[in-house]
Formats: C-alpha cells, structure tokens, sequence
C-alpha cells in the first residue's frame, strides 16, 4: 500500500476518533473502494461496486453515511457538473475540462498550475487547504463538428 493511501486512511482513523467514532470494517471498504478508484463517481455506483466485489456486506445507507463523514473530514469532496448531478471526488490537485455540448469531463494536472497557486497563496499569506478549477467550453470533438459556432461562455 504507498504511503498516500496510508496517510489517508490514518487521517480518517482519527477524524472518527475525534468524534468518538468507530473506524469499522464497513467504512474502511468504502475508503478503500473511493482510494483505489482514480475518477470521479456517484454514490449509487460506488454502493454497486461494493456490494459485487466485497465479502462483507455494506449497506447503502452505510456508505452515504461514510461519504459524509469523508467529505467532513477533507478526504473527498462533492461537485456537481454540467449535468447536474452530484458526484464525489479525490481532495487533491486535479483540474477539469468540462464541455458544455457532450458533458465529457477532462481531469488534467499541471504542475506549472499547482505552482503558480502555492506561489499565490505563500504571496498573499494564505494557507490553502485545496482548490477546484473547472474550464467550461467545448472539447476538440464539438468545436470541430460541422456548424458548431465557437463562442465565448
């Protein structure tokens, strides 16, 4: 297991702690069905690849539960795109280029991106605890169909 998974899983550990809160086998499925995952996801879907992967049964309402208790303590997030529907994602750096016409979703990182922000924030006297960049406008699919004006958003 490296040494992120790790951080993290320690870090939720003790956030139920502090809350006088079990760290049970259930939540610790959810976590790590949401760590070995690389993309964005829907409750629902992460409920269905439990319960078809896993031994132990965990119920529905147990992973809402535990989707809160993650997004409280910094672990994951909620977002909702263009399509407006919620979806769940990593708290790290990763940005994301939605298109307006399909609703494909580009996760990129860039590490000039990251810097130029840490440099922002040291600048300013700002701690950043994280960020979300959303670029909204049409992918190279869209903008090159036949008829598809460009315009500005």
């Amino acid at each position: 297991m490296d040494k992120e998974k790790t951080d993290k899983q320690q870090m939720f550990a003790e956030y139920l702690g502090r809350r006088g809160l079990s760290n049970t086998p259930e939540r610790q499925a959810v976590l790590q069905e949401i760590l070995s995952s690389g993309s964005h996801f829907q409750a629902d879907e992460l409920y269905v690849k439990l319960t078809r992967h896993k031994s132990r049964p965990v119920s529905r309402a147990t992973v809402y539960r535990t989707l809160s208790l993650l997004t409280d303590c910094g672990l994951i997030r909620k977002v909702a795109f263009v399509d407006r529907r919620s979806h769940y994602e990593h708290v790290f750096g990763h940005e994301h280029l939605i298109c307006k016409k399909c609703r494909r979703i580009v996760e990129f990182q860039d590490r000039g991106l990251s810097e130029a922000l840490e440099r922002i924030c040291r600048d300013k006297k700002f701690k950043k605890l994280s960020h979300k960049i959303e670029v909204v406008g049409l992918c190279g699919k869209c903008s090159s169909k036949k008829g598809t004006k460009q315009r500005r958003l």
